[in-house]
């Protein structure tokens, strides 16, 4: 206990690390003000309906993501899964259009006009989810609610709506320029936290409530919870290391290599950017069908406990993992680094046969992590089958879980960085806290 209020003392002591921590607090104190901001000419009281509408199914996993703002008809209602969906439209654009891809080899200047890029398309994805969530108001919200009408009011309140997502993203971008962290990430966090308390509650409440074993039930529950979060830090953290031998080699009077280090390969490279990604395409449907849950297509493809959502979901969190993998790990530069280093992997020759070398382990360790990815996304609907609580089973591993420990490591290995940097401890008694960003 002594050493953590020591490590807590260190933090502040360095200034750039404290300027960082509390200006991202700040910001985060700002979104989460903003997210009770109703839209102008909406009355807060009237919201009962809606915030119904959004306890439970997709619906409620938007207004999760959202933290709260959807069922609160908030300036922020739509939050960053706008942003997201652009920016998985950009990134494949960025395999497939030779434009994107020439911009992706320009460093710097080449990331800042993909960037602008997706400013734009989330802007024309925002064109068409706003007018969908003024329309889901009106059929779920008395026409009291409504405090001015009129077509001119809803192109109003679009723009409200646009101006919300655009700030959220412009926070973001600061936090994650000047202050510690991914902004988006913390954001989306930040939201998933706000929602845990009132989950709780609702689980305490509905097993306090039972006179059939309703306590030790819940202490289960939480048990396999427990499990399943050190689960998702395993898959967070988990690494294959590669051998690899560098030849001695003389300058001047001084002798350089001759030894063997390793390279960790992460059985999870993708992070938890696949399921944010695949969550974001599920709410397609849902968008299009204007928030209602129960016409056609949208019903089907918003049954949390279905097959075909659960199915389909899965599908493409395995398949955002290899894609994301690709696009992150890059095994033939690897192997130039390497040979120009005078490194080598033993038994394999250096170059071309290298970068194949690395790219096989990498595609054998990925199927594994993507599976149990998918897995994990996937457990949310089993909860519900057992009875768990709508609101509390969304935490059950899931999308809510991973992002939780991704984004939670990913900021105690900044502030680490800090701390060693400075010749302070670190976070973690023996050796480097293990985040997920990098190699």
């Amino acid at each position: 206990m002594k050493r953590f209020f020591d490590t807590i003392k260190n933090i502040f002591k360095i200034e750039e690390l404290r300027t960082r921590i509390v200006y991202t607090i700040l910001l985060l104190v700002v979104y989460r003000l903003g997210s009770f901001v109703v839209i102008p000419g909406i009355d807060p009281t009237q919201l009962a309906n809606l915030q119904s509408q959004a306890s439970s199914g997709l619906v409620g996993l938007l207004d999760m993501f959202s933290g709260g703002a959807f069922g609160n008809a908030s300036i922020f209602a739509l939050g960053v899964m706008p942003y997201i969906s652009a920016s998985i439209v950009i990134q494949l654009l960025g395999v497939m259009v030779p434009y994107f891809q020439r911009l992706q080899r320009e460093g710097e200047s080449g990331r800042r006009k993909m960037n602008q890029w997706t400013r734009y398309l989330t802007i024309a994805i925002l064109a068409l989810q706003g007018p969908a969530y003024i329309t889901n108001l009106h059929s779920q919200l008395p026409e009291a609610a409504f405090l001015v009408k009129g077509f001119s009011y809803n192109i109003f309140a679009t723009l409200v709506l646009i101006g919300g997502t655009m700030f959220i993203m412009w926070l973001g971008e600061r936090i994650t320029d000047r202050g510690l962290g991914n902004g988006i990430s913390l954001i989306i966090m930040v939201g998933i936290i706000a929602r845990l308390p009132f989950a709780l509650i609702a689980e305490f409440g509905t097993r306090f409530g039972q006179t059939n074993g309703g306590p030790l039930m819940l202490i289960v529950e939480l048990v396999i919870l427990f499990f399943i979060f050190i689960g998702c830090i395993a898959l967070v953290q988990g690494k294959r290391k590669i051998p690899v031998q560098y030849a001695k080699r003389v300058v001047g009077t001084k002798q350089y290599g001759g030894v063997r280090q390793y390279i960790p390969l992460k059985i999870n490279a993708a992070g938890v950017m696949p399921i944010i990604f695949a969550q974001a395409l599920m709410m397609f449907p849902l968008v299009f069908a204007g928030f209602d849950a129960t016409r056609g297509f949208a019903a089907v493809m918003s049954d949390y406990t279905g097959f075909w959502y659960n199915f389909t979901f899965a599908m493409l969190i395995i398949l955002f993992t290899y894609f994301y993998t690709a696009i992150t790990v890059n095994p033939t530069m690897m192997a130039d680094e390497m040979k120009k280093n005078g490194g080598f992997i033993p038994g394999v020759k250096p170059g071309k046969k290298t970068a194949e070398y690395i790219s096989s382990v990498m595609s054998r360790i990925t199927l594994p992590g993507s599976i149990f990815l998918a897995i994990v996304a996937i457990l949310p609907a089993f909860a519900m089958m057992l009875g768990i609580n709508n609101q509390f089973a969304q935490f059950y591993g899931g999308t809510s879980l991973l992002i939780l420990v991704g984004v939670v490591l990913d900021t105690l290995q900044q502030i680490e960085s800090y701390l060693l940097m400075r010749h302070y401890d670190g976070l973690m008694k023996t050796g480097r806290l293990k985040g997920r960003s990098g190699m």
